[in-house]
C-alpha cells in the first residue's frame, strides 16, 4: 500500500485510502435519523398504554441503535474471505435458533406468537438473525457453482429446500411474513446466480399449493379477503387497515405536522412498529412518503452496486452477500409499506431501520455493517492493484 501511494505522488497523483460507500452510509445513517423521530412522535401514546415512562420506547430504541451501530462498526473487522468458511456453521446456527424458540423457559410467546428467545434483560426475535444467517450460507453455496445456469435441477433444487425447511419452522410459529420474504430472498439469489427459468418455474408452481394452504389459516384467510374492502368489517377484521388507511388519508400533501397525529393515539395498534410507516405519511404526507422511498431507492441500489462490483472482481462470495442483503432490505421494505397502504395483507414485518425494534435494528444494521466491509475490501484491492505506466500517463 505504501508503495502505491508513492507512486500515485511520483507521477502526480494524489493518493487515497480505501473509504466506504458515501450514499450508502447517508441513507442509512438518514433513515435512523426518520426512525428516531418516528419513534419519539408515536410511541408516547404506547407507553401511556403500558404505564411506562414517556420516552421509555424511544430510548430502548436509541440504545438499540447505538448497539446496532457498534455491530456494524464490529463487522469491520471481518474478512469476507472467512466468512464464506462458516457457510455450514450459519445454516446449524439458523436451524438452532428457530428451534430455541419452542424451548419451554426460553421461547417468549406474545399475541399469540410464538417468536422471541428469553435474553433476561431482553428478548431476541430469532429470525431476524436467521435471514443473515441463510443469506451468508445461500452466498457460500452458490459461490461454488459458478455455472448454475447449465448446472442440474438438484443444484439448483438444494437451496431452496433450504429455504422451504426453515420456512416450515416459520409457519409454525406463526410467522408467514417472515417465512415469505426468506423464501423470496433465497430465490431472488438463485435467480442473480443464473438458475434456468424452466427449473425456478417448476418449483414456483410446485409450491404454490403450500402457500395456498397456509394462506388458507382462518385468520390469515380474513386478512386476504378482507383487503378489498376492508371498511365492510372495520372494527374486526379489517380494523387495522381501516385506520392506516385513514392515517395516510389525513396526510394528503404536506401531512399534519410532526406530532399532529390522531391516528396514533390509540386508534392504529403497533403505531411504533408495524404501522410506523402510515404515522409518518399522516405526519409528513406524501413528502414523507417519497422521501422514505427515495432512501430506500438509494441504499438498496448501492448495495447492489457494490454487489456487481464484487462480481466483477470475481468474489463471487463477496457479491452473493451484497446481492442477498439488497434483495431482504428491499422485500421488507416493500412488504411493509405495502402493508401500511392497504396494498398487501397485514404482515408482521417492519420497516427496516426505521420501526421500532431491537433485534431488526441490530441484525439491519449488522447486515449493513457486512455490505459496508464487503465495498472497503473491493476498495483496497483496487487501490493494491499496480497501475501501468501508460495508465498513469493518461
Amino acid at each position: 500500500m505504501g508503495a502505491v501511494r508513492r507512486q500515485a505522488r511520483r507521477h502526480g497523483e494524489p493518493a487515497r485510502s480505501a473509504g466506504y460507500d458515501r450514499p450508502l452510509v447517508l441513507a442509512m445513517l438518514a433513515l435512523l435519523g426518520i426512525g428516531i423521530v418516528m419513534v419519539a412522535s408515536t410511541s408516547v401514546a404506547v407507553a401511556e398504554k403500558y404505564s411506562v415512562g414517556e420516552w421509555h420506547f424511544l430510548s430502548r430504541h436509541v440504545i438499540f441503535v447505538l448497539l446496532g451501530l457498534g455491530l456494524a462498526a464490529g463487522f469491520q473487522w471481518v474478512d469476507s474471505r472467512w466468512l464464506e468458511k462458516s457457510g455450514r456453521l450459519c445454516l446449524v446456527a439458523s436451524l438452532f435458533l428457530l428451534a430455541l424458540v419452542f424451548v419451554p423457559g426460553l421461547g417468549v410467546t406474545v399475541n399469540g406468537a410464538q417468536r422471541w428467545i428469553n435474553l433476561g434483560i431482553t428478548r431476541f426475535q430469532a429470525v431476524e438473525a436467521v435471514k443473515l444467517l441463510v443469506i451468508v450460507y445461500v452466498a457460500g453455496y452458490l459461490a461454488q457453482r459458478p455455472m448454475l445456469s447449465t448446472a442440474g435441477f438438484s443444484e439448483t433444487l438444494k437451496p431452496l429446500l433450504v429455504g422451504a425447511l426453515l420456512a416450515a419452522v416459520l409457519l409454525q410459529q406463526p410467522d408467514m411474513g417472515s417465512a415469505l420474504v426468506i423464501m423470496a430472498i433465497i430465490g431472488g439469489m438463485v435467480w442473480l446466480a443464473g438458475a434456468a427459468w424452466k427449473y425456478l418455474t417448476l418449483l414456483g408452481l410446485s409450491a404454490l399449493p403450500l402457500v395456498t394452504f397456509a394462506a388458507l389459516e382462518p385468520y390469515r384467510f380474513r386478512r386476504i379477503a378482507i383487503l378489498g374492502d376492508p371498511f365492510s368489517d372495520p372494527y374486526n377484521a379489517g380494523f387495522q387497515l381501516v385506520q392506516a388507511l385513514i392515517a395516510v388519508g389525513r396526510g394528503q400533501v404536506t401531512g399534519v405536522g410532526l406530532g399532529s397525529s390522531v391516528q396514533k393515539l390509540f386508534y392504529l395498534p403497533e403505531a411504533h412498529t408495524d404501522f410506523i410507516f402510515a404515522i409518518l405519511a399522516e405526519e409528513l404526507g406524501l413528502i414523507g412518503i417519497l422521501g422514505v422511498l427515495a432512501l430506500f431507492g438509494v441504499l438498496v441500489f448501492r448495495i447492489f452496486v457494490i454487489g456487481l462490483k464484487a462480481q466483477r472482481a470475481e468474489r463471487p462470495f463477496a457479491a452473493f452477500v451484497a446481492f442477498g442483503v439488497g434483495l431482504w432490505l428491499g422485500l421488507q421494505a416493500l412488504v411493509s409499506i405495502g402493508v401500511n397502504l392497504g396494498v398487501l395483507p397485514t404482515k408482521g414485518l417492519t420497516l427496516p431501520l426505521v420501526s421500532a425494534g431491537g433485534s431488526s435494528l441490530l441484525m439491519t444494521l449488522a447486515a449493513l455493517g457486512l455490505v459496508l466491509r464487503i465495498g472497503w475490501e473491493l476498495d483496497r484491492a483496487q487501490l493494491a492493484r499496480p497501475r501501468r505506466r501508460k495508465d498513469w500517463a493518461a
